[in-house]
């Protein structure tokens, strides 16, 4: 037994609340519980997290370690012959 007038009051549903709406409940020694991020909300959890282009450091990492994107012609190549070797491999297997 707890020794008394030394432990805050336990609330075993406190309210937890995100955007004016409860969104759980759990135990705690205050009867609400505001919330700015909960993890129904959270980018990581919802699977909707971005990567963020601050000041272009991607474009920059890019140019730097030369993995820039390709040009027009080298893409129209790759193109051409990818539809060759898919035409070849189809006319084998007839």
């Amino acid at each position: 037994m707890p020794k008394k007038d030394i432990h805050p009051k336990w609330y075993p549903d406190a309210k937890v609340i995100c955007n004016g709406e409860v969104v759980m409940t759990t135990g705690s020694t205050q009867p609400e519980i505001h919330v700015d991020v909960w993890s129904g909300n959270h980018p990581f959890f919802t699977g909707t997290q971005k990567i963020l282009d601050t000041e272009g450091r991607v474009d920059r990492f890019m140019r730097k370690y030369g993995m820039s994107s390709l040009d027009e012609e080298s893409v129209k190549e790759t193109k051409q012959s990818s539809k060759k070797t898919a035409k070849d491999s189809t006319s084998e297997e007839s």
